[in-house]
């Protein structure tokens, strides 16, 4: 089924614009949340990724976060800069650079389930949880998973 049409399509009623508008809003809102982290809200993506062993290398990162090898590779240099992870090549296979959070890393991903939960329920506040339930639902179907 098509929803739009050449005559139809307009920019700012689309869903692309809301759902980038909407992503934007909620980046800013995190960023601000996690300033005294000295963390983005995309580092907090690698961070988190990292704590629950759902990926451990620059390219399960990529593929899960959505950002090309060239940014997580930038990303992965600020946040060893900070001394919040470190890198090591596989035995195994030289050319797999595995991920590991240092103490401080560690230190600073235990704070976050603190710190996101209170920014995403502030956006949240005015959905009914059935609203709630429903928006997650046709944002990962719209997602494709």
């Amino acid at each position: 089924m098509e929803h739009y049409t050449k005559d139809s399509f307009s920019l700012t009623r689309s869903v692309g614009f809301a759902i980038n508008k909407a992503r934007n809003v909620l980046v800013t809102e995190m960023d601000s949340a996690l300033k005294d982290l000295d963390i983005t809200t995309q580092q907090m993506g690698i961070l988190l990724s990292l704590t629950s062993g759902i990926a451990t290398t620059p390219f399960e990162l990529s593929k899960l976060l959505g950002i090309d090898t060239g940014l997580m590779t930038r990303m992965l240099d600020k946040l060893e800069t900070k001394g919040l992870l470190e890198r090591s090549r596989s035995l195994e296979d030289r050319r797999v650079v595995n991920l590991k959070l240092t103490e401080k890393g560690e230190e600073v991903a235990s704070q976050l389930p603190e710190i996101a939960p209170v920014v995403l329920n502030n956006r949240l506040k005015d959905f009914s949880r059935a609203e709630f339930k429903e928006l997650h639902r046709l944002l990962f179907k719209f997602l494709g998973d």
